[in-house]
């Protein structure tokens, strides 16, 4: 497995390890629901350098970029990112990725670790003459720092703060450029930092000093994906899949609708134009059910109407909560139950997401 630039100041921490994507990277230090705690309420910060990255470069980069991946890059202008989807010629989601808007001639584009090399293929095959599509996986690391305290900590280290939410900056740490972005997969004011390998440890070590006095931690993926599950985001493989698309996902805000070709777009305006037959709904526990991917969702009469794509206890609710693709019948409001080995566990459907949210705040 690939490791971290970090590697050894992970196993210095005491995390514990788990693989993603193809990569070993932190699953938990001091566990799970400190961590996102010290998110939701401080500070935190996330080493989540198995994620691409990617770059398009060459005249009309973003023209050829916009042409193929679901959401309008048209709408954004450089210094702008833009969460969207790569998706097969059936609709299915190949990846969902952000694209950052350097220039006309230059995008910057952070898949998923393990779909890395497939959209960059896909990318690659079709480019225009002059236009090169280039694996960066390997050469830059990528913190998150995320938390009500992240703007003191990032700017305690020299780096920008304030910009606006899906916006960034390049500005330089100890001589090299960093990019500065407004962006995270918590729910949380935070920040992503895109940082060159070679960097990566004094970066990292300069955040944990800086954010000693805001009680920070090192948090590892299992915190990441129980923040992410209360905000209801898609994780790619489980609640969005080449199986399931934005339309059932309730992605279609990341799909350029009035846009004249992306890949997939015709199966996905036939998918629209008639409605899907499954959707992607939260459920929120009524009673004590923990529920987790796969589990069977059934209706008052038992009869089997969905199935979790995502669940999790949620540490801040202190209860049961899941994304599951249900029968496009099921509506919010509606009581379902879910087979938790072998009990049926009664759930609200609700309309995710679960928490409060202060991603977008200014």
């Amino acid at each position: 497995m690939k490791k971290s630039p970090l590697h050894e100041r992970h196993v210095a921490l005491g995390a514990k390890f788990a693989e993603f994507g193809g990569w070993e990277m932190p699953l938990e230090y001091s566990g799970v629901v400190a961590e996102h705690t010290a998110v939701r309420t401080s500070v935190g910060v996330f080493d989540v350098s198995h994620l691409g990255k990617a770059t398009v470069k060459g005249p009309g980069a973003a023209a050829y970029v916009n042409s193929c991946l679901t959401n309008d890059l048209g709408k954004i202008a450089p210094g702008q990112a833009q969460y969207t989807l790569c998706c097969a010629d059936d609709g299915g989601v190949v990846d969902d990725l952000i694209a950052y808007l350097h220039a006309d001639d230059d995008v910057f584009l952070i898949p998923n670790a393990a779909n890395t090399a497939e959209v960059v293929r896909r990318l690659a095959e079709q480019a225009p003459d002059g236009v090169e599509v280039i694996n960066t996986h390997d050469d830059y690391a990528i913190l998150a720092v995320q938390g009500t305290n992240s703007d003191d900590v990032v700017a305690a280290i020299g780096l920008p703060t304030g910009h606006d939410y899906m916006s960034f900056a390049v500005a330089e740490f100890a001589g090299t450029p960093i990019v500065v972005c407004r962006t995270g997969y918590t729910g949380e004011r935070g920040y992503e930092l895109v940082v060159p390998n070679e960097a990566a440890v004094g970066v990292f070590d300069a955040l944990l000093a800086a954010g000693e006095q805001y009680s920070i931690v090192p948090a590892g993926l299992g915190a990441r994906d129980t923040l992410r599950t209360e905000m209801g985001y898609p994780l790619h493989g489980q609640d969005i899949s080449p199986e399931i698309t934005p339309v059932q996902a309730r992605s279609g805000w990341a799909v350029g609708w009035k846009k004249e070709h992306f890949w997939g777009d015709q199966a996905l305006r036939a998918e629209k134009e008639a409605g899907p037959a499954r959707i992607l709904r939260g459920l929120r526990a009524v009673g004590r059910g923990i529920p987790r991917p796969h589990m069977n969702v059934v209706d008052a009469a038992g009869t089997a109407v969905g199935e979790v794509t995502s669940g999790t206890f949620s540490p801040t609710l202190k209860k049961g909560i899941a994304l599951a693709l249900l029968n496009a019948g099921v509506k919010e409001g509606d009581q379902v139950a879910v087979d938790i080995r072998g009990r049926q566990e009664a759930f609200e459907v609700v309309k995710p997401p679960f928490v409060t949210v202060h991603v977008r705040e200014s």
